[in-house]
């Protein structure tokens, strides 16, 4: 038994070392690109094409207003766009939304509220339902807490010269950054995603994903690819994906930023993760097949997909490694025979190594003063870390399903309106008060890990205590909060 452990251990710890060498190889990417000087340019006035810009809404009357006012401020013709509001909501937000398209087609613009009986499809239904009214010839799409900057059509059409290109995605930038703790640990790692990764694999002329929002399409790509499609949680993963199997090349900008806005509530946040990560593990099945056995690919590509695809299986491993550590522990200090293999183990340190590259090389492209950028780092990654490992029991199981192919409903994530660190978002209420069985698991983990802090003491054997006490603060943490801001909705 504790041989059939070991190479469970030894499996998982491959897996996270390969995943590793996949980000380190667009760490490089990254880094010969930024060598190069970028400049966007404008598209010229006497050529602007048709534009529709889709705004699919369900239950958003905290962001609506500010969204429908940044889309109107676009720095583009008004007779060259049109706005498409497609609102499935439920609540106050049809009255709102109703208001605002009165008030802006007074003012001349093209903006109308298409409403659906039955919501089929959740917002890849409601996107698909959308296109088939278009009438742009490129589709630009955003989520209700986006707030695009007046330059975004300007800047980005021009692109689309290329008559290959079917989409350009834009950054994803952060309006509510330092509200919190957790706001800027999930800045963090977003930023990693849309510096390194998303550049890295665009360089290196592999796949990469239009991130649901921020980005423009190709009308005649989207019918090209088969159309939205809501067999997974992540459609736009899945459309991308699709897309680039019929030989579409997508065009990421770092240089131009959209803002948006983070979860401040764990909860929030954890309907988040649960959508990603469960979406992602649906698009593996789906899609990774079809990638592998694509002739025309190269090697490079296949693997970068892979990986990029399978990155959310990243929290599968975390678990088997978090559970099994203790055992470990115990095999090491009691079996003789088996300790030069876990001599051999300690190899696989280099994925700390390399990760932490990867993620210091996205934070330092923020900073002139790299010093700086090398101290908010050590106190940001390990935090980081603690987290995503206190993640890693929900995202996993959300994981286990996607690949099992269970469905579940899209569960949007609650917007608040939060921007300053004054704002509270306490009374919102979309977000659920009752706290699940998950975290009664995430606190009895918690007290496991607390086990393993203990047995270092206890076999006078000191390699994984810093893996356990990162395991007991991030379980802690989430314990803590998936708590504490449940409370506070429920007591107000």
């Amino acid at each position: 038994m504790e041989l059939i452990l070991i190479v469970i251990y030894g499996l998982t710890l491959c897996f996270i070392f390969l995943y590793s060498l996949v980000q380190m190889n667009l760490v490089i990417n990254y880094l010969k690109k930024k060598k190069d000087n970028i400049s966007i340019n404008e598209i010229p006035t006497t050529d602007l094409p048709f534009v529709t810009i889709q705004l699919p809404l369900y239950n958003e009357l905290y962001v609506v207003e500010r969204l429908i006012d940044s889309i109107a401020a676009m720095d583009y013709p008004k007779d060259k766009f049109e706005i498409q509001i497609l609102d499935d909501s439920t609540d106050e937000t049809v009255d709102i939304v109703a208001k605002k398209v009165t008030a802006y087609k007074a003012l001349g613009f093209n903006i109308y509220q298409h409403r659906r009986e039955i919501r089929t499809g959740y917002k890849a239904g409601a996107l698909a339902e959308g296109l088939s009214l278009a009438k742009g010839e490129f589709i630009a799409i955003f989520d209700a807490d986006f707030l695009p900057k007046p330059e975004f059509l300007i800047k980005t059409l021009p692109f689309f010269k290329d008559t290959k290109i079917g989409v350009v995605q834009t950054k994803w930038e952060h309006l509510n950054r330092n509200y919190s703790l957790l706001t800027r640990l999930q800045a963090f790692g977003l930023d990693a995603h849309f510096t390194v990764e998303q550049t890295g694999r665009n360089v290196g002329n592999h796949f990469i994903n239009f991130n649901g929002t921020a980005g423009i399409w190709r009308k005649s790509c989207i019918e090209d690819a088969g159309g939205w499609e809501a067999d997974t949680l992540t459609e736009d993963l899945d459309l991308s994906y699709r897309a680039q199997l019929k030989g579409w090349k997508f065009k990421y900008l770092e240089e131009l930023g959209s803002p948006a806005e983070l979860p401040a509530a764990m909860n929030a946040l954890k309907t988040q993760q649960f959508r990603w990560t469960k979406g992602a593990a649906e698009c593996t099945r789906k899609n990774l097949l079809k990638v592998l056995k694509n002739k025309a690919l190269p090697f490079s590509t296949k693997l970068h997909a892979l990986f990029h695809l399978m990155n959310s299986s990243i929290f599968i491993c975390i678990m088997l490694l978090a559970i099994l550590s203790i055992p470990m522990l115990m095999i090491k200090n009691n079996f003789v025979e088996y300790r030069l293999l876990f001599k051999l183990g300690s190899f696989f340190i280099l994925s700390v190594v390399f990760l932490s590259i990867y993620y210091f090389v996205s934070l330092a492209s923020d900073y002139e003063n790299k010093l700086k950028a090398f101290f908010h780092f050590i106190f940001l990654f390990p935090l980081f870390l603690c987290v995503s490992m206190g993640l890693s029991l929900h995202n996993a199981l959300a994981v286990i399903e996607g690949y099992m192919g269970k469905k579940s409903p899209f569960i949007r994530t609650p917007k608040f309106n939060i921007i300053k660190n004054k704002d509270v978002w306490k009374e919102n209420k979309y977000l659920v008060s009752s706290v699940s069985f998950l975290t009664v698991f995430e606190f009895l983990l918690t007290c496991y890990f607390l086990l393993g802090i203990y047995s270092a003491f206890y076999y006078n054997d000191f390699v994984l205590i810093p893996f356990h006490i990162m395991l007991f603060l991030g379980f802690g943490y989430v314990t803590f909060y998936s708590l504490f801001h449940s409370r506070k909705i429920k007591r107000d």
